[in-house]
């Protein structure tokens, strides 16, 4: 059995990190499954974990007054879902729904700030990585939107 270390080394989010980083953040962790349709984050709730995707799929949904759930994007394995832990006031900001059955490794908000907060070159080291996950999600959903109102201008 792999320790939530190893888990955490073999993800693509902390390629590069040192051993002595990954086991002051695996400290944080815990292995979570979710059943397919499992309602992992929902929107306005707090945002007291994040999780590293090891297996499965989680979509991102936004809710719509006339259409339901819209999803935003689909994350999977070698992906992070949540980013609203990182900012106050440390809220969903989505809902986040397993498409199927998922693992991840749940890591603790409040216990990863903390650390970040006694080790800023940790700290620097994550923002600069969720700063550059937050880019690409920023360009996911300007493409989603483009192809959306794209589809349905004429």
């Amino acid at each position: 059995m792999k320790s939530i270390s190893d888990l955490l080394g073999e993800h693509p989010f902390f390629e590069g990190l040192p051993p002595e980083a990954l086991e002051l953040i695996s400290g944080c962790g815990t292995n979570v499954h979710f059943d397919a349709d499992a309602t992992i984050i929902s929107e306005d709730e707090p945002a007291d974990v994040f999780y590293v995707l090891r297996s499965g799929r989680v979509a991102l949904e936004v809710a719509t007054p006339r259409r339901g759930p819209l999803v935003i994007e689909t994350v999977g394995p070698g992906e992070i879902l949540g980013v609203s832990w990182l900012l106050p006031p440390y809220r969903w900001t989505f809902d986040g729904r397993a498409t199927i059955s998922t693992s991840a490794v749940a890591l603790d908000a409040a216990c990863l700030r903390q650390k970040c907060d006694q080790d800023p070159v940790l700290g620097y080291e994550m923002y600069k990585r969720f700063a550059a996950l937050v880019r690409d999600r920023l360009q996911a959903t300007r493409l989603q939107l483009v192809d959306f109102y794209g589809n349905n201008a004429s």
